[in-house]
């Protein structure tokens, strides 16, 4: 006898062999020893299994308990005859990321639970459909396009660690909760085959954007070109700065000194930490394709686009421009303190 810890689901074989002992006029306690399973499962396979006035099959056994499995399993949130995928891919083919989509469902439908999914469920019915042109198509709507998943954690980093790095868990609450202006965050996008580089600054209040050009991607370039870019700010509007764990950094020490900024480095492979930069990278994107080779572009060029970036309106400001807001904020920081009476 089997040991009932361990139960497995009858096979189709195992009910061929008992339509056949059925026929044969054999009882449920022969047929169990024969299978290596309890009398009861038999039992049950026959009472569930057999259709009014017809003998056992093994085929239409085998369909029956199919249909009751499936029936079983709770119908998925984004069924692809379902009004909810029809408005999925209608927002991705607007660009929209699958966690701007999640949000976006709870806020019109607060009370529909039903048409609420997360962004989790959203990257896995993208990933489920069959390959094809409607998989690339939904593929190609996500902001970097990956072929297949990726982890979120991928082993150990092995970039080697930058000396005296200060992390963003002891950088002041002020600055994540975007209280205080001045405070930017950092990054370097990639050209063609990571041979030309761009170096991007983000003031997270406002959301403006600088750009700088970087003649390679070592230390020494992003050294100069963020002192540049970071001593042409105003002094009241250079708080600190934020960045990720590349090599390119390992000079911040001497980038403090030479701006006045605190620098605050993220947790290895963790972007969302520094989610104003890279939402404004995928803007860039559109300016900066990837693969392109970003050396052709003079500083003047590289001003124009976040010039562009800077005046176009956004959403989280009423539709007021990262530019006006960055010289509101100026003023502001600009303008004595008046003592309180």
């Amino acid at each position: 006898m089997q040991d009932q810890t361990h139960y497995e689901q009858l096979q189709p074989e195992d009910r061929m062999t008992i339509a056949s002992m059925k026929q044969q006029g054999c009882s449920v306690r022969a047929m169990a020893r024969t299978l290596h399973r309890a009398p009861s499962t038999i039992g049950r396979e026959l009472a569930r299994n057999t259709s009014v006035g017809m003998a056992y099959g093994s085929h239409r056994a085998q369909q029956s308990c199919e249909i009751r499995r499936s029936a079983a399993r709770p119908a998925p949130k984004l069924d692809v005859d379902g009004v909810a995928w029809a408005l999925v891919l209608t927002l991705l083919d607007w660009r929209w990321s699958p966690q701007q989509i999640a949000a976006t469902l709870k806020r019109i439908f607060p009370n529909e639970a039903a048409r609420h999914v997360s962004h989790e469920t959203i990257y896995t019915a993208i990933y489920a459909q069959p390959r094809g042109e409607l998989r690339r198509q939904l593929i190609a709507c996500l902001r970097h396009g990956h072929g297949t998943r990726l982890p979120r954690t991928r082993g150990q980093d092995r970039r080697g660690r930058i000396p005296e790095m200060v992390s963003i868990h002891v950088r002041p609450p002020e600055v994540a909760d975007r209280v205080m202006p001045g405070h930017w965050e950092g990054d370097f996008i990639k050209g063609a085959g990571n041979k030309s580089s761009v170096g991007v600054l983000v003031e997270r209040s406002s959301r403006l954007v600088l750009l700088t050009r970087m003649e390679d991607a070592t230390a020494a370039s992003a050294l100069a070109g963020f002192t540049a870019k970071l001593n042409a700010i105003a002094a009241p509007m250079r708080q600190s700065f934020t960045y990720d764990q590349g090599k390119e950094m390992s000079r911040h020490q001497q980038l403090a000194i030479n701006t006045g900024v605190k620098v605050y480095f993220c947790d290895p492979h963790s972007p969302w930490q520094r989610g104003t930069c890279e939402n404004t990278n995928g803007l860039l994107r559109q300016y900066l394709p990837k693969g392109t080779d970003l050396s052709v572009h003079t500083q003047d060029d590289l001003d124009a686009i976040a010039d562009s970036l800077n005046n176009r309106p956004r959403a989280t400001h009423g539709f007021n421009t990262p530019l006006a807001v960055f010289a509101h904020l100026l003023a502001m920081a600009q303008q004595p303190s008046t003592p309180i009476h």
